[in-house]
Parts: C-alpha cells; structure tokens; sequence
C-alpha cells in the first residue's frame, strides 16, 4: 500500500469526521463488548434495515464505506483498497461481530486505521466541538450492519 493511497485514505476518513461528527446524537447507546470480539446486541434494540444500511454504505458524506472497501456495488465508482474486501462480509462474520468492527475496530485490530464511528471516549486529537459525538448514530450502526449480513 503506497504513501499516495494512505493519504487518500485518511482524507475520507477525515472528511467523514469532519462532516458528521456533529450529525450523530450527543449521547450514545451504552454497550457491552463480549470476549473482545464481538457486540451481539443490537444498539437500538430494534433491526437495522439493509436498505438504509446499503445507501449509508456508498453515500460519501456519512458511512463512507467505499472511501476503503470495495463492495459489491458496481454502480458506484472509485473502491477503496486499503480495507477489507466486503464481498462475502456477511457469510464470515456474526452480527455482533460486524457490529464490533463498525462501532470499534480498535478492539480487534489495534493497528487498523479504520474510524471508531461509534465510540466517544478514549479517543486522542479530536476538535473540542466533535468531542463526546460519534460519527453515525445507533440506528445508522444497525442499518450498515443489516446490509452487510445480507453480503454472503
């Protein structure tokens, strides 16, 4: 993996950030992470929608997944592939498994540069106005997730 991509990478990342941070709610949905690998229940206590999850998934200004991944999504340009092929995501991984790797990949993967796009705590350089946010909120976790189960 170049420098070139790298950087391409992280500016995804960080226009994500930038652009939602203050879109997510305030106030996050406590949850509990089980054995370091897995969080098996839903943030809402309801089931995402693979619908939502999927439009989340390539809209470029709040999930972003194809600012890194490449998708089974051929109509949309420009895969990332730094991250994960998410083709067949769905027939490797649990729910909960999913839902750990989108809320916190940090606790699987100390080394990956993927976001905590739900987590508000334990996080280093984030802007005062972000702090305490996540970047989607619980319902946008639980749709990504929906639709990444139907990836088999």
């Amino acid at each position: 993996m170049g420098i070139r991509t790298l950087a391409v990478a992280a500016m995804g990342v960080a226009l994500t950030l930038a652009v939602h941070g203050d879109a997510a709610a305030a106030e996050s949905v406590k949850y509990k992470v089980v054995d370091e690998s897995s969080i098996p229940k839903s943030l809402t206590g309801k089931p995402g929608d693979p619908k939502k999850g999927r439009a989340l998934a390539i809209n470029r200004k709040k999930g972003n997944c194809l600012a890194c991944h490449v998708m089974p999504i051929p109509e949309q340009p420009f895969h990332g592939n730094i991250g994960t092929d998410l083709n067949g995501v769905g027939s490797r991984y649990s729910e909960g498994e999913l839902r750990l790797r989108v809320v916190d990949p940090k606790v699987v993967n100390p080394d990956t540069i993927m976001p905590a796009f739900y987590k508000t705590a334990g996080l280093h350089r984030v802007l005062k106005k972000w702090q305490g946010k996540t970047i989607i909120g619980a319902q946008d976790v639980e749709d990504i997730i929906a639709y990444l189960k139907t990836l088999k």
